[in-house]
């Protein structure tokens, strides 16, 4: 008698981020210190935001209006009545001991954003995500590790205070998250919709987008959650889809082991490509939150939050939407190009010109796409203006210009160098004609082969008459009277 083996455990993950983003003003959040990144070291700071005794912050009207704006595009509440408070927590980088943030009143919550996958058909796979609260607060300063122990590591620690007072919003997302994947593309939709709006540059490799994941694993079916480890340290969107995918399977294997999992902080690793322990996570109470005395609360009027509202730009799941219902492009291109909003509107001003959709985007993601990247240029750095496009693709279309013309040209189109009414024109029939003659003639025995049956060998005599007249030559143009010719 053979009895079944037991059916295994099935697990999904609940994840969640938080979310810390830069807000792109001149100036930090209570003081007037400059935000410039990458200055030499504690030449950014003043009184204010090095805590010193006696001085008072004020809060940055800019930086009101950015975390508002993020609340708003994020399809959160705006608090009428929000207010700072004391984070209190001991660390170097931290002069004052504590840092100004948002607690039980937050400017925004209750909102959600919408993450778009694309399935192996290409078809969009659409799912909110809900979004717990948006909240202002400063940042603090950076350590730097320096020196060298064989034995101990780093021998002393510096500190910049540079970045002390820096405004962010943390955007805290609901657990709504399942996956690796899920995970980056909702990093990656919020810092969409931060650089559309045009309150954070979003750069992770200069610290102004910083994510946090917080996870935990269950049974499928199950509807309490699991332990939640908190993971640190990542400074891309891949490494946030690699750490999640690690922890799941650490935390399944764990779980199936018998092990406990443990309430902590964990460090990505970027080498060894896994979660390493650092410390046992701390809890809101650790940090024991009061209401900041310097500062008043804040109330936003109606009338400014409307005018903040309708500031607002068309949001990049917006435009995908209008580019695969009111455009007709897939779902891929749609996703290509609203990725950066100074490209859609780039192709937005083709199409307006009166490009062809299709051509205009098949034009911006490939070949322009293609010379930005291997010239490290941003689309706003092109000389090439949206209307020339226009005109190039429906000189294309209409037989004036070859597409071989083109693309040899394009280097110099983009740059600048040249201009469309300066391209050279396809050779019309009168002056084509003899040579497709003289090429006819010139090889006898592929003549021979085509008239025999071998018909591919059209490509053959096409390819001759484009290379004798270096691509300007009409390919439909060519084809036809070549058609005529061998067939004669």
């Amino acid at each position: 008698m053979t009895t079944a083996a037991p059916v295994k455990t099935q697990y999904e993950a609940v994840i969640g981020l938080e979310t810390h983003c830069q807000l792109s003003t001149a100036t930090k959040i209570f003081c007037n210190c400059s935000t410039e990144f990458d200055s030499p070291p504690n030449t950014n700071v003043c009184p204010i935001c090095m805590g010193m005794p006696g001085v008072l912050p004020v809060l940055n009207q800019k930086v009101l209006e950015y975390a508002v704006k993020a609340g708003l595009a994020l399809n959160c509440e705006i608090a009428p009545y929000s207010k700072f408070d004391r984070k209190q927590y001991f660390y170097p980088d931290l002069p004052k001991n504590y840092q100004i943030s948002q607690y039980d009143l937050p400017i925004a919550q209750h909102g959600w954003l919408e993450i778009e996958l694309v399935d192996e058909n290409g078809n969009p796979i659409r799912k909110r995500i809900g979004i717990t609260r948006l909240h202002m607060e400063e940042d603090a300063g950076k350590l730097v590790h320096a020196g060298s122990d064989r034995l101990a590591g780093s021998t002393h620690s510096l500190v910049d205070y540079n970045r002390t007072g820096v405004p962010l919003v943390e955007i805290v997302s609901e657990p709504d998250i399942r996956s690796g994947t899920e995970a980056a593309e909702y990093a990656q939709e919020l810092r969409r919709i931060m650089r559309y709006l045009g309150v954070s540059d979003g750069n992770m490799q200069e610290g102004s987008l910083r994510c946090d994941v917080n996870i935990s694993v269950r049974p499928v079916g199950q509807k309490e959650f699991g332990t939640k480890v908190e993971i640190k340290n990542m400074n891309s969107f891949s490494a946030i889809q690699k750490a999640i995918e690690y922890e799941i399977e650490r935390q399944i294997e764990a779980i199936e082991a018998g092990e406990r999992i443990v309430q902590e902080t964990r460090l990505w690793e970027e080498g060894s490509q896994r979660t390493v322990s650092m410390r046992s996570k701390e809890g809101s109470s650790d940090y024991r939150y009061f209401p900041e005395p310097d500062l008043t609360p804040i109330q936003v009027s109606a009338e400014t939050l409307q005018q903040w509202k309708s500031e607002l730009p068309e949001l990049p799941a917006q435009k995908r939407h209008r580019y695969e219902t009111e455009l007709g492009l897939s779902a891929y291109d749609a996703r290509v190009l609203t990725d950066d909003r100074s490209v859609a509107e780039y192709f937005e001003a083709t199409v307006a010109g009166g490009a062809n959709t299709k051509q205009a985007a098949n034009w911006v993601m490939g070949d322009i796409a293609a010379y930005l990247n291997a010239n490290k240029l941003s689309i706003a750095d092109l000389a090439f203006k949206p209307s020339s496009l226009a005109e190039l693709v429906s000189l294309i279309e209409t037989g004036e210009l070859t597409g071989k013309i083109v693309k040899e040209s394009l280097p110099k189109l983009l740059s600048g160098d040249i201009s469309v009414d300066k391209l050279p024109r396809p050779i019309d029939s009168s002056a084509l004609e003899p040579i497709i003659d003289e090429i006819i003639a010139a090889n006898p025995k592929e003549l021979e082969q085509y008239r025999n049956g071998k018909t591919k060998l059209l490509g053959f005599f096409v390819g001759q008459v484009m290379k004798k007249t270096e691509g300007r030559a009409d390919p439909k143009l060519t084809n036809q009277l070549l058609a005529q010719k061998l067939n004669g």
